[in-house]
């Protein structure tokens, strides 16, 4: 079959992934332009140094990698749209009582929404980024990558999304990207990975939502005694499952300790417990996404389910509601948090998503 090449949009984030992904898409003979996305209209106030993608730094080293491959480069603010879609998100789930995955979002509304309309408008083919995930027949699975696999941040995605999708490393481990980068002659070959949430310049996650949503007092209440037992400055400070930072006056009756087990923003209460009854293996789940090899599956569905970000994998029964899906666990998981994604997967491919509304 005569090999057609596709016009294709390198998002390069200023790593060594999108690096690498871009140079290999170019290498197999396509038309590459390089994009980097400037995310803050002060890019100080977000990430500074070589640990996120929403840096001065980044974006240069995103200038040098694209002139080492060859390939034209542009810079698109996408400033705007990112503090609404993703920041404003990010604070708006905390306040009320969520614990959002904002890197997931990024993928949905900036990534795969945004960029990807512009430059179908424009007459790309399609996006290439440098995700450690892989694309088959246009099914979405895990990178062999276990440690570096990021199929479930991009499980939110349609199905016509990742059919103008390219993800280049799908096949490859970090350590092969890294050394394949250095034999490139790319300077970001040793560059460390980013961490933490990219917007929040110091990693200080509670300092960042006080900021924007005030501090306000409220008590911590154990949900055995029904006894107030401290005071936080906020309940979005505090996510289902945490155990440090509770600020509790006295220890528990069994001296074990206490997990944060519901969050209650119009009373600003936080309640905590014993780890056991973190337990649960009911979930539901609200905006579901079909994008496995059929639409939404018809009675009960048997399969795997990932409930956040490098997580655990659970088998599961799934049965669509209107609007929602329910899941039922096989075994017990501990500390799933409302506002999270639930990926679901048959085997390492990914068949739908849907965001956990709640769970017991």
């Amino acid at each position: 079959m005569e090999f057609k090449p596709l016009r294709v949009l390198a998002a390069m984030s200023g790593g060594v992934d999108s690096a690498v992904a871009a140079a290999r898409i170019a290498e197999a003979g396509h038309d590459v332009t390089g994009v980097h996305l400037a995310l803050s209209s002060n890019p100080q106030s977000y990430r500074t140094g070589a640990r996120g993608c929403c840096t001065v730094e980044d974006s240069r080293d995103a200038r040098r990698a694209a002139d080492v491959i060859g390939i034209p480069f542009y810079v698109w603010d996408m400033a705007e749209r990112f503090h609404r879609d993703v920041v404003e998100d990010f604070v708006a789930e905390y306040a009320a009582g969520r614990t959002p995955n904002p890197c997931l979002r990024c993928n949905e509304k900036i990534k795969f929404e945004a960029v990807l309309d512009r430059a179908l408008a424009l007459g790309f083919d399609a996006v290439a980024t440098g995700h450690h995930a892989r694309l088959d027949d246009g099914l979405l699975r895990r990178s062999p990558d276990e440690g570096k696999d990021q199929s479930y941040v991009l499980g939110v995605l349609t199905r016509e999304q990742l059919s103008h999708a390219i993800f280049p490393l799908g096949d490859s481990t970090k350590a092969q990207v890294r050394e394949e980068a250095a034999r490139r002659g790319l300077t970001v070959a040793d560059k460390p990975d980013s961490h933490d949430i990219c917007f929040i310049a110091d990693g200080d996650t509670r300092a960042f939502l006080a900021d924007r949503l005030g501090a306000s007092e409220g008590p911590i209440v154990d949900a055995l005694s029904g006894q107030v037992v401290g005071t936080h400055g906020g309940a979005f400070g505090y996510t289902i499952g945490q155990r440090k930072g509770l600020s509790i006056d006295r220890p528990a009756a069994d001296g074990r300790p206490r997990y944060v087990l519901s969050i209650e923003p119009v009373s600003n209460t936080v309640t905590v417990g014993p780890r056991a009854a973190l337990e649960v293996t009911s979930i539901i789940g609200t905006k579901p996404v079909w994008n496995g090899p059929v639409e939404a599956p018809d009675g009960e569905l048997g399969c795997l389910v990932q409930l956040r970000a490098h997580g655990e994998v659970y088998p599961a029964r799934v049965r669509v509601g209107e609007g929602d899906v329910h899941i039922t666990l096989e075994a017990p998981a501990s500390g799933v948090a409302p506002g999270q994604g639930a990926v679901l997967y048959h085997g390492d491919t990914v068949i739908g998503s849907a965001t956990i509304s709640s769970a017991a």
